[in-house]
């Protein structure tokens, strides 16, 4: 039952990591590249991670249908403001003098973001990567200790069940098992990072 609840837990976490990616690093692109968006989203970005989730969890249950999809929106929520901040972060550091050689060529908002910003701002986004992806498994965690009917049980709900039936042994494992799922995601993503940032500075010093 163990591994079972792990693989549940494992799914949400994947599923919220990747919506996170792909709305987080969309919106940090927009508010790159048109500047009124990043002020007039930013307050309530940084509203957002500042709310204790645990006090959000009465409102998702009434305002989203399903178990799951409750769960993934929790891993959401928590994992969202590291994509956003690191990305938007490196998509704004590149330095003044290589915009205007860009400039000078005439290169379209595209072609800046594509071959200028992007690639400079690799080793940010892939902080804000293994930033959210360790904060995916907690939201997993949280998910289910709050969002467990339905037959949905996931490793943090089986935490909850043996400590409530004062199994010692068993909780012991489920914890144990948690947290090598947090390292292994922590060294993926490390693992990960340097393979993209070296293959990209190795492409620039070849070029």
């Amino acid at each position: 039952p163990i591994l079972i609840s792990l693989w549940d837990s494992v799914k949400v976490a994947v599923i919220g990591l990747f919506i996170t990616i792909i709305i987080g690093t969309a919106l940090a692109t927009l508010m790159a590249t048109r500047r009124w968006m990043e002020r007039a989203t930013w307050p309530y970005l940084v509203a957002l991670q500042s709310a204790p989730i645990l006090a959000m969890t009465p409102l998702i249950r009434a305002l989203i249908d399903g178990i799951q999809l409750q769960r993934i929106l929790v891993v959401v929520l928590i994992a969202f403001f590291p994509i956003v901040n690191n990305t938007l972060f490196g998509l704004l550091s590149v330095d003044a003098s290589q915009h205007e050689l860009f400039t000078l060529h005439g290169a379209s908002k595209l072609t800046r973001l594509r071959k200028l910003q992007f690639p400079a701002a690799m080793p940010n986004i892939f902080v804000g990567l293994r930033i959210s992806a360790g904060l995916s498994v907690i939201g997993a965690v949280v998910g289910d200790f709050y969002f467990r009917q339905g037959g949905v049980v996931g490793i943090g709900a089986q935490i909850d069940i043996y400590r409530g039936r004062l199994w010692g042994a068993e909780l012991i494992a489920a914890i144990i098992l948690a947290s090598v799922f947090g390292l292994v995601v922590f060294i993926l993503f490390g693992l990960l990072s340097k393979v993209a940032i070296g293959k990209w500075h190795s492409t620039t010093r070849g070029r």
